[in-house]
């Protein structure tokens, strides 16, 4: 009887530590930025850090100091096909385009190739790339 019990207790303490864990994995976060010119049309991004924190359910491009249309957008995938978006349109300037599910349940996003036109007269802005996990 003894053994049940400590063998239950086990249990439950192994589920009450892994709740926060799990429930803390799922947020936004940067996997790179690079800052793009008016006088190019378009650029590569790699993803930072290592091979679980490439791992996404989903993707998203973020802007900053100006407005950017974003013509189209290459995914390079690790072990998956390449996907290719020509539908992110117009990214306001402190804005981020809708999120973009990655293929199957998850995967890890090794660079991002983006064709875009800054709008307006700006020089620059930041392009940033994002992902959910």
């Amino acid at each position: 009887m003894n053994a049940r019990f400590l063998v239950a207790i086990i249990g439950i303490a192994s589920i009450v530590l892994m709740g926060p864990v799990a429930r803390a994995a799922d947020e936004w976060f940067m996997l790179g930025e690079q800052t793009i010119k008016a006088v190019d049309q378009g650029t590569l991004i790699k993803s930072s850090g290592g091979r679980w924190a490439k791992d996404i359910k989903q993707m998203r491009i973020g802007v900053e100091g100006a407005d950017v249309e974003i013509k189209k957008v290459i995914l390079n995938w690790d072990n998956r096909p390449d996907s290719t978006i020509t539908d992110f349109g117009v990214v306001k300037a402190g804005g981020k385009s809708v999120p973009r599910d990655a293929p199957a349940r998850k995967a890890r996003l090794q660079a991002v190739t983006v064709e875009y036109k800054i709008v307006g007269t700006a020089p620059t802005a930041k392009l940033q790339i994002w992902g959910f996990d």
